[in-house]
């Protein structure tokens, strides 16, 4: 095997792959990614037995042949070479080369028979949607996912095409986030719960641009097709929340506020909430309604602080308490300069919804406050 390619191609290439490389395994092939030539192309694929990447570019190919080598070494050595030409290829001594102008550096390298293939999907359902659309349904739902082992099928988002929207729903039994999107063309309905770790790194790969991506979606795995990337995911077995029966139609009380004044108000708040000399303790922050004011207060060892904004309220008075990262981490997802907060009642969750018809609802249930 032997290629010449550019610098600037070649690590766009690695910097994708390497989000699927294995860490920890009894396997060190898993740690490798696999290089392999077609004609003029060279494929570089990753695998970690959960997700596969797979990344295509043209080169100049001199030589065709395949090989598996460190990832990290690999990626690293590119990474600081000179932004230019680059010739990889295999010596004799079954090493890999990496030369760059004067710099020269070789690689044991492992047999690419032994790499594991990525599973063959037999496509039942797909959609295709622009990269940038995906991208911020992502960023606007992915951190409400569970970290909780013991509950699998929260750790991931809801991917749900039903009357031609997408709704991707996120829930780690403390909070929700749902955003939707309608779809141009005819679609089927479907469901599908993609890992949180999967949709993490299809973040990192996606473009803000136009560029269209096809997520196909089969019994057990997931697609992710994009120009020259292509990634494949398990997808999680279970129930998912039935989320539309949970969400709060009316309300008792509701703040028309503006997002930025209520997002710094909790950013400095949450700096006594998040202090407090028993880390392992979670200090909740109260919130008070009154007509035409929202007072938000927390206390703890370290000291106290307290907030007041004057807001449009409807409905009643109402106190209850919140973990303000929970509200920090909705806000920081909305775009929009003016929300509605509802409350049904101290214990009952509240809903942070847009002013006019929308397409997000973030909820969120209270923590009941010690007397």
């Amino acid at each position: 095997m032997k290629i010449n390619v550019e610098k600037e191609k070649i690590l766009k290439a690695i910097n994708s792959v390497t989000k699927a490389v294995a860490s920890k395994t009894p396997m060190p092939i898993l740690e490798g990614i696999l290089i392999q030539t077609n004609d003029n192309e060279v494929k570089l694929t990753t695998y970690d037995l959960e997700i596969g990447i797979e990344y295509i570019l043209e080169c100049e190919v001199k030589e065709q042949g395949a090989t598996v080598v460190n990832a990290i070494m690999f990626s690293e050595i590119i990474r600081k070479l000179p932004d230019t030409d680059i010739s990889i290829s295999i010596n004799e001594q079954n090493l890999l080369e990496i030369e760059c102008e004067g710099s020269l550096y070789k690689l044991a390298t492992m047999n690419p028979d032994e790499f594991p293939e990525l599973p063959q999907i037999n496509i039942e359902n797909s959609v295709e949607i622009e990269q940038n659309t995906l991208k911020d349904m992502i960023r606007k739902t992915i951190f409400a996912v569970s970290t909780e082992e013991n509950r699998p099928i929260f750790t991931g988002c809801l991917f749900e095409i039903t009357n031609n929207k997408l709704n991707v729903v996120a829930v780690d039994g403390f909070r929700l986030a749902w955003k939707s999107k309608f779809l141009q063309s005819k679609i089927n309905d479907f469901t599908a719960v993609i890992p949180g770790r999967t949709l993490n790194e299809i973040n990192k790969i996606l473009v803000d641009s136009f560029d269209t991506i096809k997520i196909g979606i089969a019994k057990n795995q997931a697609l992710f097709e994009m120009e020259n990337c292509k990634i494949v995911t398990r997808l999680l077995d279970g129930e998912f929340l039935n989320y539309s029966s949970v969400i709060p139609d009316t309300w008792e009380t509701r703040i028309r506020v503006n997002k930025n004044v209520l997002l710094n108000c909790f950013e400095r708040i949450s700096l006594i909430s998040a202090s407090s000399i028993e880390k392992e303790k979670k200090y909740p922050v109260k919130m008070s309604i009154d007509i035409g004011k929202v007072t938000i207060c927390c206390t703890n060892q370290t000291g106290d602080a307290k907030e007041e904004i004057y807001v449009s309220t409807e409905g009643k008075n109402l106190e209850a308490g919140f973990n303000p990262k929970y509200f920090l981490e909705a806000l920081r997802a909305i775009d929009d300069e003016e929300i509605y907060v509802d409350f049904g009642s101290s214990i009952s969750p509240c809903i942070i919804r847009p002013v006019e018809e929308g397409d997000y609802i973030y909820m969120i249930l209270p923590i009941r406050m010690k007397e």
